[in-house]
């Protein structure tokens, strides 16, 4: 049920199941922070995803500048703090990682998993960086099967 059928009908579907879309960089702590408090005081578990797109190693020339293999363990050592940090305040928190098309399988897992909301964070590109490289949010936000809140970052990575 979409939030527009949720206003119409009068009812509203509980939000027990949070999907957080994650890279785990600095600029995705303020989603993570929201995802997290938002968990908290709904009673609902956090699934953290983060993606990892092997076409974003390649380096000029089709080297790789890093495996993905390398790239998964660094993401699960990471998450672990994120997992530690939520059960910490009373949460269940899952952590998958996926690989592929970042938006793509973000919405993906929010049908697969039966997310109720996802949380996603938005480097604040703008047009031109939208335009130029794609937005992660903006697919999700277009896509998703839920309601989506996109966190802004306050961390530029331009």
């Amino acid at each position: 049920m979409t939030i527009a059928e949720a206003a119409a009908t009068g009812t509203r579907r509980p939000i027990a199941r949070i999907l957080l879309a994650t890279d785990l960089s600095a600029a995705s702590a303020g989603a993570a922070d929201e995802a997290l408090d938002l968990a908290s005081r709904l009673g609902a578990s956090l699934l953290a995803v983060s993606v990892i797109d092997p076409g974003q190693l390649r380096m000029p020339g089709g080297h790789f500048g890093q495996r993905v293999d390398q790239v998964r363990a660094e993401r699960e050592r990471i998450a672990q703090a994120l997992v530690a940090r939520g059960r910490r305040l009373g949460i269940r928190v899952d952590f998958l990682i996926w690989e592929g098309e970042p938006g793509e399988s973000i919405v993906a897992a929010a049908e697969a998993e039966h997310a109720d909301l996802i949380v996603v964070g938005s480097h604040g590109r703008g047009a031109v960086g939208r335009f130029l490289i794609g937005s992660v949010s903006d697919h999700v936000v277009r896509n998703a099967p839920c309601p989506v809140l996109v966190v802004r970052s306050t961390i530029s990575r331009d």
